[in-house]
């Protein structure tokens, strides 16, 4: 990610801390790099890519409608568990103390 001003990451920036603390906003530690983590990484990344694999589209306009129908479709339901995963996932990350796990 690109650096801001002090050759930080952007999400540990001076400025970006600076804006946090401003608006009263709290951040979480976590390990620096953990794609178990991040739902983009575990749960609507794959999810798009089964819906939209093996598509082919005409132009930009057309990956963008259907991307866009991938995700409306999407129910609360598979957010929510979605969510409920990733809390699991933090608690398996603070129990092995930042070290590599596999599976759920």
């Amino acid at each position: 990610m690109a650096s801001v001003s002090d050759n930080a990451p952007a999400h540990t920036a001076f400025r970006v801390r600076q804006f946090l603390t401003k608006n009263g906003m709290t951040t979480a530690s976590h390990f620096p790099y953990s794609p178990d983590l991040a739902p983009c990484d575990f749960f609507l990344f794959p999810r798009m890519k089964r819906d939209l694999k093996g598509k082919r589209f005409q132009n930009v306009e057309e990956v963008r409608e259907k991307t866009t129908e991938a995700l409306k479709a999407i129910t609360f339901q598979e957010f929510q568990n979605c969510f409920e995963q990733w809390k699991k996932r933090w608690d398996k990350s603070i129990d092995s103390q930042g070290e590599y796990f596999e599976g759920d």
